[in-house]
């Protein structure tokens, strides 16, 4: 393969990482939808859609193995498709919680959702932006960005910090409640570990750009 025909492959891969990080930016937003109306349908279309990334993770994955493999790549161009099989990784996960928060919330019906945490609204807030920030760092192989993005994740855990205290209260004082309680505790801890997923895609925009990763990985 000629260099010119390797970095239009590259290239390519490029593309398609953004837009599966398109459709996992789209899955969080409307995984806070749903927990926020309860809205059935745009449950449902948070499932299918989660199939899409799976398909997404599995097709780059391949072209990530067979450019390796045919190419032999080194320096830069390894560190490259090594950073899309890592974030691919990151982005699927993000896509599976945010199925769980959607499945979650479907069972809060009624009940008001945002009214037990004050704060579990700019938690969902707070993450919906560092994903979008975390998959535009990977865009335009921005490392400003990322380092930035990467800093906001303490935000997110001070955010979890206060809404489990508002659900202990619950907790404590009104028994009656606990199970939904318990379900909120459970979207806060998906919303907390979809952050964790997007810094370890600003990690690995790092690793792109200097050959340097902190080990931050979340398993």
């Amino acid at each position: 393969m000629s260099r010119a025909n390797f970095e239009h492959k590259i290239k390519q891969l490029h593309i398609e990482i953004i837009r599966m990080g398109g459709l996992v930016e789209v899955a969080v937003e409307d995984s806070v939808q749903v927990f926020e109306h309860n809205n059935r349908e745009l449950c449902e279309a948070i499932i299918e859609n989660d199939t899409t990334i799976d398909e997404a993770e599995k097709r780059i994955e391949s072209k990530c193995l067979w450019l390796i493999a045919r190419e032999q790549p080194i320096a830069s161009d390894l560190r490259e498709i090594t950073t899309a099989l890592k974030i691919i990784t990151d982005m699927e996960r993000i896509g599976d919680h945010a199925v769980d928060i959607a499945e979650l919330a479907m069972r809060t019906v009624g009940k008001n959702a945002f009214a037990d945490s004050s704060h579990i609204s700019q938690m969902a807030a707070t993450v919906i932006e560092i994903v979008h920030s975390a998959i535009t760092a990977y865009a335009n192989y921005d490392l400003e960005l990322a380092e930035s993005t990467g800093e906001k994740d303490s935000v997110v855990d001070e955010y979890f910090s206060l809404v489990k205290q508002e659900l202990v209260q619950i907790f404590a004082t009104q028994p009656q409640r606990m199970n939904n309680a318990i379900d909120f505790l459970l979207i806060a801890k998906y919303l907390e570990r979809i952050a964790d997923h997007a810094v370890n895609i600003c990690g690995w925009v790092r690793f792109s750009q200097t050959g340097e990763h902190k080990n931050t990985l979340i398993f």
